[in-house]
This record gives C-alpha cells, structure tokens and sequence, in this order.
C-alpha cells in the first residue's frame, strides 16, 4: 500500500536507496545530514501538517533527515511525519546522545524491532569523557546486533567511519516478546515496521489497512524495551570519576543515597532558614504586620467605618474579622505572597541548577511505595510553604491517581510554614521527647495513608522519566523570570479562592453557624482527645488559617490550660486536621468533588482518631 508512503512525496529517483536520519530531539541529526549531503538540499512540506523534511544525496543513496522524536508512534505531526519516513527506509542512520544513553537507546531498539538495517552514530562521546564515563562500542554493538560508531560529530570526529561503516548497515536483535509475535499480524500489512506498529496499537496504521479483531501488546512491547535497554546501559556503561569535574562528581553524590540524603537534608535546611525563618518571620513580620497589618489596615478603616459600622452584614463582609478588604488582602498580599515568591525563588533556583531533577531520582524508590514517583517530591516540598500552592502543583504529576494521593497526603500530614513557626515555638519548651513524639506520629500517619492509599487506590502509578540535565549555576535572568510567572500564575489562581473562603466563613460567623460547628466538635475533643473545650474554638480557626489554629492554641499554653501531653494531642490533631479554607477550595477545584469530599472528611477521621489514640496514651 505504497500510497502512504511518504517518501513518493519527494522528487527522487524511485531506485535511489532510502537513507533516513533518525533520533531524539537535540543529538546534532543536522551535522551528519550537512556533512553526507554536501551543499544541496531540498526541503519538503507535507500535505496537512507544518512539517518540513530535509533531502539530499550521498553517493547513489538519498538522505532525509526526520523530526527528532522520542519514540515512533503518532501523537503529534512531528511523529507521524517521522513515523511515515522511517517506515519505508531502507537503511536507518540512528544518531544517539551518548550522555543520555539510556534514553536514546529506547528509540534505536524500536527501530532495530522494525527490522530495519541500521548504523548507530555514537555522538558527544567528548561529553561523555569529560563527564568520567567509559562505554563499550564493542559490547554495545554486540548486544544490539548492529554497528555502532563513536562520534563528535560537531568535530567532525567519526564522520569518515560512519561513511564507511552504512556499507555493512544490518538488522539488529529485535526482542524475543516482538519476534514470538510478529507472524500473527505481518500477512495483514506491507512492511515488517508496519507489522511491529499494529501490535504496538498505533490506530493510524490499523486503520490504514482496515485491521480490526487483533489484540495489541503496547504495554508489554514496551516494557520489556525498556527493561531490554536498561540491561544493555548497565552492561556497556561505566561510571567512574577519571577525567570528571567537580560539578560531575557533585551531581553523583547527590544521586547516592549514602551522600545524596545528607546533601539533601543540608538544602532543606538552608530553603527553611530562608524561607521558614528569613521570609516567613522576617520579611512577613514587615509585609503583613506593618504594611498592610497597620498602614493598610488604619486607612481601610478609617475610609469605611464610618461609613459602613461595625455590625452590619455589608461590614462584617468587606472590613469584619475575616473581611475581604481586611483579612484576605492582609493574608494575600501580607502573608502568602511573600511567601509565595520566595518558595518558587528557591525552586526556581533547584530547577535550574539542575539538583531539583536530582532530588526526584534520590527520593524516587521511597514515594515508589506511596504510589508516587520522585516527581511528588516538589509539591511535598513546597507543602512546607503553603499547602494551597503545593496542591497546584500537582498538576505536575503523570496521572490522576497520583494527584489523588498525593493531594490526600498535602492536606492530611504536611503543616505550611506559617503554622510550623508556631508548632515549633510549642515544642520547644517541651524537650526533645515529646518533640520526637510529635514528628514520629505524623511520620507515621504520612506514610501509613500513602502506602493503603497505593492499595486500594485503583490504577497504577506512572515511571519518573526524567533528564538529569547537567549541575550548573543558575541564571538569574531564568530563576527571576520562572519566579514571577509562577508567583502570578499562583496568585491569580488562588486569590478569587481566598476571596470566596472569606465570604463563606463570614456568613457562617454572622449567622451564628460557626459557633453551633464549634460547640458540636467539644463533646469529641472533652471526651476522646482529653483537651479543653475552647481548644475546638482552635480547630475551627485552624480551617479559616493553619496558622490561625496553632496561634490559638499557643494563647491556650499561655494561659495555662494545656499541659506538655496535651499540647502534643493538640498539635497532632491540628496538623492532620482539615486544610485552611483557601486549600480545600483549591482542593475542590483541582479534583473532582468525590475525591475531594473524600479527602475533606478523611483529614477529620484521621486527625481525631491518631489524636485520640494519642490521648488514651499519654493523658
């Protein structure tokens, strides 16, 4: 069915061979293309798509060059384009990072599985030297059944022997799962790659045969390619630290778990002195208190209280004590801001130094058993700061499952910075024991619910498949732009949130609601939590503001109506309890209103009953 072929789209000699350049974004395609063509070169745009494909002539072969793809398959026109070349090559250049290996091969074992006679070119080996690492061409080539050429190709460094080596282009060794499986869909198709593709599901390619009734194996081709290229980097790649810089041998012993988690728990604690001491009492100590807790909030009042008075509903609502003129411009531009610009300040500077991707691979196997991958490291982190902007960041996440727990998680066990302060202002007079008791308790309830919510959730968690870019100092040009995005991204989302939460908890106190809420939570907290009953009047301002709570409960320490066992019941409830009202309404619009609902009233069950388990022991 040679109508599809793409190549009859380009003027060539329809004898000429096909040599078709292959590989990922960004391996340097373009300097083989230049350096086997020549000067000439026709460029050619595809009917139905923005694509342009590159062709020339190298001795009685015409070239074409190919989008850089990850995979073939069909997601976008980029790899349909090169999909529909490479399916009817004749001979296959695959030009591979060296650096990246075990991404690349991914790509070069697809192509070896089409059947398809190949070279491999090698390229950036001098990244690779200056990096320390050693592979093995010869073993390499062994195990993928085809020649394989180190390059530096910007050099010109292996170009004559990439010449000479698609004399001797051959097929590879295709996997044992695609050879066992391959005759039962080829008679159905033209091409062996085509054969491969229709039991990878590609529905281009079914539908262009009229295929219907066959079972595909995407899942399992795939995984045991990766599993196949995986066993390939670990036999022909070395690492050693001959030749390496510092910055090199820096990126490896964050990647160990023997120095990679001391290097990790000295960052956390620089990010807490910077963000949790510096810009959370300091700079907000000036921005919410002085600024806008006493400049701003003086004119505000002086502008409408005379106006609107004191007992109305229209003033409860704009300048009341959860107005939205007063507390939540207070909170937004005081408090959250600050924060906010000064968490994605220092993400922004993790990302771009390259140690971010670094921190997900380091944590990677232990979120494996919560059903997370490493990625969930950055909203966990950034939990710390404000729960509300970590559950934004969720979205960064490969599938809804584990937005689900990790959503779950942030509002159930990670206390943000405003109520830590307070949190370890209590705990410090306590000693060491019951500050121990308090961190292993919520240890323990963070990581029982992710591993029964890795149980029961139904689905699968995807892979961390990441880049480890190198380490380098940021660009303060990239950390300022990337924090000002985020932080506006941030703020325009949530602040029609906090807005609305404000609304709400004015109406529940202007009605009298919130006082019924309160008074209906003492009977549990007198009788199973073993705390004083204004301790639920804590409770519910811990839902208007986490920091809220917690200060509620230092005003009860002060005047001694919590002892040292109670202040511990107390704060291990406060932590699991619901997040603040700007949270669970960002909860409420990230997910859907079951999964939301579910965790809104899982944070309850959770936080009294570890509370009050906690109680029956210690009290």
């Amino acid at each position: 069915m040679q109508c599809h072929n793409l190549t009859e789209k380009i003027d060539i000699n329809k004898d000429a061979k096909k040599l078709v350049l292959v590989g990922n974004p960004n391996v340097g395609k373009s300097v083989f293309f230049n350096a086997l063509t020549g000067s000439y070169v026709d460029v050619s745009n595809f009917p139905g798509t923005t694509v342009d494909i590159s062709s020339g002539r190298y001795k009685d072969m015409v070239v074409m060059d190919t989008p850089g793809v990850y995979g073939v398959s069909s997601f976008n026109d980029e790899e349909r384009v090169a999909r529909d070349v490479i399916l009817y090559a004749d001979i296959i250049l695959n030009v591979v990072d060296a650096l990246h290996i075990e991404r690349d091969l991914f790509l070069t074992q697809q192509i070896i599985d089409m059947g398809k006679p190949m070279v491999v070119a090698l390229n950036m080996m001098d990244d690779v030297r200056k990096n320390g690492i050693e592979i093995d061409i010869d073993k390499l080539s062994q195990e993928l059944g085809v020649p394989v050429i180190p390059t530096v190709a910007v050099q010109g460094e292996g170009i004559e022997e990439i010449k000479e080596a698609l004399a001797h282009a051959r097929t590879g060794n295709r996997l044992p799962i695609v050879e066992e499986n391959l005759h039962t869909v080829r008679h159905l198709v033209d091409e062996d790659s085509e054969a491969l593709l229709v039991l990878e599901e590609d529905q281009n390619i079914i539908a262009r045969h009229n295929i219907s009734g066959i079972t595909g194996m995407r899942e399992q081709i795939y995984q045991a390619r990766r599993a196949r290229v995986d066993e390939i980097v670990k036999e022909v790649v070395r690492y050693t630290n001959r030749g390496a810089s510092f910055s090199v041998k820096l990126g490896r012993w964050m990647l160990s778990p023997l120095t990679g988690i001391p290097i990790l728990l000295v960052v956390l604690w620089l990010i807490y002195q910077f963000v949790g001491v510096f810009v959370a009492q300091t700079v907000v100590g000036w921005t919410e208190e002085i600024i806008m807790g006493k400049y701003y909030y003086e004119f505000i009042m002086r502008a409408l209280e005379p106006i609107l008075g004191n007992e109305s509903f229209l003033a409860q609502l704009l300048i009341g004590e959860f107005g939205v003129l007063t507390m939540t411009l207070i909170y937004v531009l005081g408090l959250l801001l600050p924060l906010v610009v000064g968490f994605y300040l220092v993400l922004s500077i993790m990302e771009d130094s390259g140690y971010l991707p670094r921190v997900a691979v380091l944590t990677d196997r232990s979120l494996n058993s919560l059903g997370l991958n490493g990625r969930a490291i950055i909203p966990i982190i950034l939990g710390f700061g404000c729960v509300t902007m970590a559950t934004i960041t969720t979205r960064i996440l490969g599938s809804r499952r584990e937005r689900f727990i990790a959503t779950m998680l942030l509002g159930l066990a990670i206390p943000c910075s405003g109520q830590l302060g307070v949190i370890a202002g209590l705990l410090g007079p306590l000693g060491i024991k019951m500050a121990a008791l308090y961190v292993l308790v919520i240890f323990i309830v963070f990581a029982l619910t992710g591993t029964l919510l890795n149980k029961v959730v139904p689905g699968k968690s995807s892979d961390l498949m990441i880049d480890l870019p190198p380490l380098r100092l940021p660009r303060m040009g990239n950390v300022l732009k990337k924090t000002y995005v985020k932080s506006k991204i941030f703020i325009t989302e949530a602040g029609p949130l906090f807005l609305l939460g404000a609304v709400i908890i004015t109406i529940l106190q202007y009605t009298g609601l919130l006082n019924l809420i309160a008074d209906g939570f003492a009977p549990i907290i007198e009788g199973f939590l073993k705390l004083p009953r204004q301790t639920a009047v804590a409770f519910i301002m811990g839902i208007i503001r986490r920091d809220f709570g917690a200060a509620g409960l230092n005003d009860m320490v002060s005047q001694g109506l919590l002892n040292p066992a109670q202040v511990v019941v107390a704060l291990i409830a406060i932590t699991l309890f619901v997040p603040c009202i700007a949270a669970i309404m960002v909860i409420f619009k990230e997910r859907d209103w079951k999964e939301a609902l579910l965790i809104w009233l899982g944070s309850f069950a959770i936080s009294f009953l570890t509370a009050g388990i906690v109680a029956q022991i210690i009290i």
